[in-house]
């Protein structure tokens, strides 16, 4: 099973999804992390901006955990079979641990809100 979380500063998860380059890829066997390596794509790579179904980078993971996606890339992600999960958790390895057993926290893209200042141009649904 693969794992991916968004991080754009390589420490904390970060929000919007849609817009992340940064992402530590998880590889878990026997419900334990075997593996992780740091992937930092280009933009045209973003979900944001890529034209096709799903990254490469992202093309084999099973879970893609961020602070915050909308509905439509949940959507999109389980159209091809890739769970999408929003949660407050901040640490990545901590994510990803509570997610293997059972008590990762997470939300629904309704439920978020956003906590990096106002002013920006996007919406939450």
């Amino acid at each position: 099973m693969k794992i991916a979380v968004t991080s754009q500063d390589r420490t904390h998860i970060t929000e919007h999804a849609g817009h992340c380059r940064r992402f530590w890829i998880y590889e878990v066997n026997d419900q334990a992390i075997a593996q992780k390596a740091f992937v930092d794509v280009s933009q045209d790579q973003t979900f944001h901006e890529f034209s096709g179904n799903i990254p490469d980078h992202l093309a084999d993971v099973q879970v893609l955990i961020s602070g915050g996606m909308g509905q439509s890339l949940t959507q999109r992600l389980a159209w091809h079979g890739i769970e999408g999960l929003v949660t407050t958790t901040t640490q990545p390895d901590a994510a990803v641990s509570a997610y293997l057993s059972g008590t990762l926290a997470t939300q629904s893209p309704e439920q978020q809100t956003c906590t990096h200042g106002e002013g920006h141009d996007h919406h939450h649904h």
